[in-house]
């Protein structure tokens, strides 16, 4: 990591990442397989969710790792899958897309984040969540570029980015109303205008003009994936609450290092507070998850 970990856009050329990860996959051509391929993973996932519950405000949850490149962003989204199961005790009403070379191992593969995948999962959990009562927590983490751009990049077949309007349209398309939305990476705040509401709770991990911190080849947490999913929730599982530790921590961290902060933002809708009463009331909170990096594949 350098003396200076500014989130970049996106890094490593395509050739050499296939040659770093001596990856099978980078020697095909491009092509809507991929597309296809994913659209399945996440149908089966879909399918293997438990029902929602009638007159029970549920908590389904989407990870997505932007950026490929780095393991940082895979491993926040496998530790998010942890705490929703365990933490929040959503049932495994979770759902993940991530750009990482291990998503393409034929034993145990992933769906992919794109534009087109994410719109694809948000809909199909639309259709499995109860409109009226149950809440979305949608994790995006990723490299944030400063036109407010999210990079979705795994060379050589995913080179894109996603910008505010987009993921607002992709939500309201799927018809789901209560959302929990956090945006880990640069100039995140530039999301705010975009995607709050009165039935939204965002928090982003930057202002609009600040880059965050602490990615990297080296990283195995990001500055506020450490704050909010670790630190911040297992002090307390109320997002909102979380995201006060995160803020502290985030700062103590930035301090110590000399960075210009991050500024991380939150927006509150005026209803969305009271929902997430409602949900936190029908369950005791699970115990608090520590984080461990996944294994490195050989």
């Amino acid at each position: 990591m350098s003396a200076r970990p500014v989130r970049r856009r996106w890094s490593l050329p395509a050739l050499l990442l296939c040659a770093l990860v001596a990856l099978p996959a980078c020697a095909q051509p491009v092509d809507d397989g991929w597309a296809a391929r994913d659209r399945e993973l996440i149908d089966a996932a879909l399918a293997a969710l438990p029902p929602q519950r009638p007159g029970i405000t549920d908590l389904y949850v989407l990870g997505v790792a932007g950026d490929g490149q780095e393991d940082v962003f895979r491993n926040e989204v496998e530790h998010l899958q942890q705490v929703a199961a365990t933490r929040l005790g959503n049932g495994g009403r979770t759902l993940a897309l991530v750009n990482h070379p291990d998503s393409l191992d034929e034993a145990a593969p992933q769906p992919l984040a794109t534009a087109a995948s994410l719109r694809h999962a948000l809909a199909g959990l639309g259709r499995a969540m109860d409109p009226g009562e149950d809440i979305l927590l949608l994790f995006v983490t990723t490299h944030g570029s400063e036109d407010h751009e999210l990079a979705m990049v795994l060379p050589p077949m995913i080179d894109e980015g996603i910008g505010p309007a987009d993921l607002r349209a992709a939500l309201d398309d799927s018809g789901i109303r209560h959302r929990v939305l956090v945006v880990s990476a640069c100039f995140s705040g530039g999301f705010i205008d975009n995607l709050q509401g009165p039935d939204t709770l965002l928090v982003t991990a930057a202002s609009a003009d600040r880059p965050s911190f602490g990615c990297g080849a080296e990283a195995e947490l990001t500055y506020f994936g450490r704050a909010w999913l670790v630190d911040g929730l297992n002090a307390t599982p109320d997002p909102i609450a979380a995201y006060d530790v995160a803020t502290r921590a985030i700062a103590r961290r930035e301090r110590e290092a000399g960075f210009e902060p991050s500024l991380p933002q939150i927006s509150v809708g005026s209803r969305i507070t009271a929902r997430l009463q409602r949900w936190q009331a029908t369950r005791e909170p699970g115990p608090p998850v520590p984080f461990m990096a996944p294994a490195t594949q050989p």
